[in-house]
């Protein structure tokens, strides 16, 4: 995966393993064009940020006093909480700290790029039915009980 300009973002290092069928585990316009690839067949899909990260939301960036966080606070770090006016826990990231104020950013770090996405498909195999029942892959390179 890449941006635009061809700046590696993840270069694949690891295979991507997920449960094919709407299950969540991939985006869904990479799901789509893979269904039905054999093995072999190479894959690059330009996605624009509403089709991976999401559009960069502004209001999801706060500020807030210092004195609100631990003493080891740094830039960088990351914690989940709901925020206001959301339903569900999401990651928020420390990226600035001034003298008494901390600046707190509830989007992915990737949203608002658009991205580059290429592979190659390596195999394809039926689900097992505890992986369908699941809702994830088990074993090497996925989710492990």
């Amino acid at each position: 995966m890449s941006d635009p300009d061809g700046n590696p973002i993840d270069e694949g290092g690891e295979p991507l393993v997920y449960l094919h069928g709407g299950f969540g585990g991939i985006f869904p316009r990479i799901e789509e064009a893979l269904e039905g690839k054999p093995v072999g067949a190479q894959l690059e899909l330009k996605l624009q940020p509403d089709e991976a990260f999401g559009e960069y939301d502004a209001s999801l960036v706060t500020i807030e006093p210092l004195s609100a966080f631990p003493e080891n606070v740094e830039a960088g770090m990351q914690f989940e909480r709901v925020g206001e006016g959301q339903d569900e826990e999401r990651l928020y990231t420390i990226t600035e700290i001034s003298e008494d104020k901390v600046v707190v950013d509830g989007n992915h770090p990737l949203a608002g790029v658009p991205l580059v996405f290429e592979c190659v498909v390596t195999d394809v195999r039926a689900a097992s039915e505890e992986e369908l029942a699941h809702g994830h892959v088990h074993g090497a390179h996925a989710h492990q009980h």
